[in-house]
C-alpha cells in the first residue's frame, strides 16, 4: 500500500523559509520511494503559484513546485485564500489548481501523515 502524505503550507513565498522547507521536504520524500503526496497551500503560500516570479538569488519556488508536479504531487490552493488576495482569476503555474476546504478535509482524512508548515 502506497503511503499517503499531505503537506499543508501557510508561509509566504520568500517571506520566510517555511514554504521553501515544505517544498524541499516534499521533493525529498519522493526521492525516498513510492508515495502519494498532496500539497495544499493556504494563507500567503498561495502566492507561490503565480508564474513569472524571478527571485534575484537563492532558491526558486516555481522550479521546486514544477519538480513536485513532475513527481506526481497534486497541488491545490485554498480558494478563500486566493479570493482574499485577489489572485483567483489570475493564471497559475501549469498543473496547480484552486482547491476548497472540503477537498482539504478529504485529503486530511485519507492521509497516513499530515505535515504542516
Amino acid at each position: 500500500m502506497t503511503p499517503q502524505i499531505l503537506i499543508v503550507a501557510n508561509g509566504a513565498p520568500y517571506g520566510s523559509e517555511s514554504l521553501f522547507n515544505a517544498l524541499r521536504l516534499g521533493i525529498a520524500l519522493h526521492e525516498q520511494g513510492k508515495i502519494e503526496l498532496n500539497l495544499f497551500l493556504m494563507s500567503d503560500a498561495v502566492c507561490a503559484a503565480l508564474p513569472g516570479q524571478a527571485p534575484a538569488e537563492g532558491y526558486h519556488l516555481r522550479q521546486m513546485l514544477e519538480i513536485l508536479l513532475a513527481q506526481g504531487t497534486r497541488i491545490r490552493l485554498c480558494k478563500s485564500c486566493t479570493d482574499a488576495r485577489g489572485i483567483t482569476p489570475l493564471p497559475l503555474i501549469e498543473g496547480i489548481e484552486i482547491g476548497t476546504l472540503p477537498l482539504l478535509a478529504q485529503w486530511t482524512l485519507a492521509a497516513d501523515k499530515v505535515l504542516t508548515f
